[in-house]
């Protein structure tokens, strides 16, 4: 049912937009309404993030218009869009590590006091941002030294610091904990009741449900279904999404897992960023050939740095670490790799991918001693390698020398898996191998995972979201402040058990208490 011309802020019209030879959108529709949170779902690559682009004014349509407040707008740069009330938070974070986080909220736009910057109103104002945001962090915080959810919370300030009437939130919640999640929703929800209107872009379907008024689902840049939210489910979202059931997501697993291969005793590791703090305290893991065990726990909890200091970036204080019966607590992470040990890290930007890379020369990174004689590498071994890889992977791209920037999120998440993947681990640890990627991608990573532990790998994964843990997982360990509160079946097992265990509160109530 289209909404009344009064409460339609901003509208595309008959948006086409095309790239060479492909459509990226074809005759889109799409209604943004006022004080409302309209939810736009789709696969990576139905045409999600180049339609926000045109709203926002990064690109232009190839062909139709865009109204605000009924009067057609032709925004020239998002200068010009954010001049006129309309904001987006993108999905890969545009901070500078290198400048602290005042400077980051108000980059390009400083309070001024004549000539002057007045730092003390800018960080009054971020101060009460983050305050909202119920994250308070120092302001002059360099931002290269905050976690990757507190990054995000940063991106999200410095859209909420801009007089804005649209405001396009693309995965805002990627790395934060559920936490976080709560107080960014509450921030929605005051700012809608304020007038504001949000485009909110996510692949935790859950999240779209519960914050979301209107839903719009994009497929192949066309617009498949759209309803109001109360009206609708998970399945149906999926189902109009992919032409499958939510069930359909996951893999089966093996059902006899083999010898220990990965056994973690007493583990201790200090926060990289507080050595003060204990990030890791006491953990004890053992997982199994052709075993897949799932870390839950929110923020905080310990999970990266506990799979980190396993593939040997962190150093332990105390504990040992086995693989396949031998000690590798003392090796170099190149050391680890070639002992069948292979890391898929959480931010893949940062750490998982070389952007100035191709996909190939990306995916072949970690085996260039299989691939490499006399000190040259064999392209003809690489380009073999490489095909054989992405098939399994299924990894989307029209070249191997394509930018790996040129890839969606879910196929740069499977390049970074790929990568693992050619080393033939022994045990596979993939820290939130899901973060930002569509419901189709992850089927993919789900089914990558049980393949590779049916190949007899031990499978070692975090994430921070319970139907991950409890459908494509063996066994659930559940982390809150450093520790082990929990070892789950996941058949017999319910999400309010794996979250009550996660509880941070109550976890802090038993460690006093001890």
């Amino acid at each position: 049912m289209n909404p009344a011309a009064s409460d339609v802020i901003l509208r595309a019209e008959h948006i086409t937009k095309v790239y060479g030879g492909t459509n990226a959108l074809r005759g889109v529709d799409f209604d943004v309404r006022r004080g409302k949170v309209t939810t736009l779902i789709g696969e990576n690559g139905a045409g999600k993030s180049t339609l926000m682009r045109i709203l926002a004014g990064v690109e232009r349509p190839t062909a139709g218009r865009v109204t605000l407040e009924g009067a057609e707008v032709h925004f020239a740069s998002p200068t010009e869009a954010v001049a006129r009330g309309v904001a987006i938070i993108h999905q890969e974070l545009s901070l500078c590590p290198n400048l602290s986080v005042v400077d980051n909220v108000f980059l390009a736009r400083e309070a001024k006091r004549g000539p002057w910057v007045n730092r003390g109103v800018e960080r009054e104002r971020v101060s009460e941002l983050l305050e909202r945001l119920e994250e308070p962090i120092d302001p002059d915080t360099m931002v290269g030294n905050l976690r990757m959810g507190q990054q995000q919370l940063v991106e999200i300030a410095r859209a909420l610091s801009q007089d804005t009437r649209v405001l396009v939130m693309d995965e805002p919640t990627s790395a934060l904990s559920a936490v976080e999640v709560e107080a960014l929703f509450r921030v929605i929800r005051d700012l809608t009741a304020r007038g504001v209107s949000i485009i909110y872009i996510s692949h935790h379907l859950d999240e779209c449900l519960e914050i979301g008024d209107h839903a719009v689902i994009l497929r192949d840049g066309l617009v498949a279904a759209q309803a109001e939210t109360k009206d609708i489910d998970l399945s149906w979202i999926v189902s109009q999404m992919i032409g499958r059931e939510e069930d359909e997501l996951y893999s089966d697993l093996p059902s006899s897992p083999g010898e220990d291969v990965l056994e973690v005793s007493h583990l201790k590791v200090a926060d990289p960023d507080n050595p003060g703090r204990v990030a890791v305290d006491d953990v004890s893991i053992t997982v199994r050939a052709g075993e897949v065990v799932g870390v839950y726990g929110l923020m905080g909890a310990g999970r990266t740095e506990l799979l980190e200091t396993i593939a040997g970036r962190n150093v332990a204080q105390e504990g040992t670490i086995t693989l396949a019966g031998r000690r590798i607590d003392h090796s170099s992470i190149g050391d680890r790799i070639r002992a069948g040990l292979a890391l898929a890290p959480e931010d893949r930007q940062r750490d998982g991918l070389v952007q100035s890379l191709s996909v190939a020369r990306n995916m072949s990174l970690s085996s260039l001693p299989s691939i490499t004689r006399r000190g040259l590498v064999s392209r003809s071994k690489e380009r073999d390698l490489v095909a054989r890889v992405s098939a399994d992977t299924r990894v989307k791209t029209s070249s191997q020398e394509a930018p790996i920037g040129s890839l969606s999120g879910g196929n740069q998440q499977k390049v970074v898996v790929g990568k693992a993947l050619m080393t033939e681990p022994k045990a596979l640890i993939l820290d939130e191998p899901t973060r930002g990627i569509d419901v189709g991608a992850k089927a993919d990573m789900f089914s990558l995972m049980a393949a590779s532990a049916r190949r007899g790998a031990a499978i070692l994964f975090a994430t921070s979201e319970v139907s991950e843990v409890l459908n494509a997982a063996d066994r659930v360990l559940v982390m809150s402040r450093g520790r082990i509160t929990a070892d789950l079946d996941p058949a017999a097992t319910s999400r309010e058990e794996i979250m009550a265990a996660a509880d941070d509160a109550a976890t802090r109530q038993e460690t006093a208490g001890q």
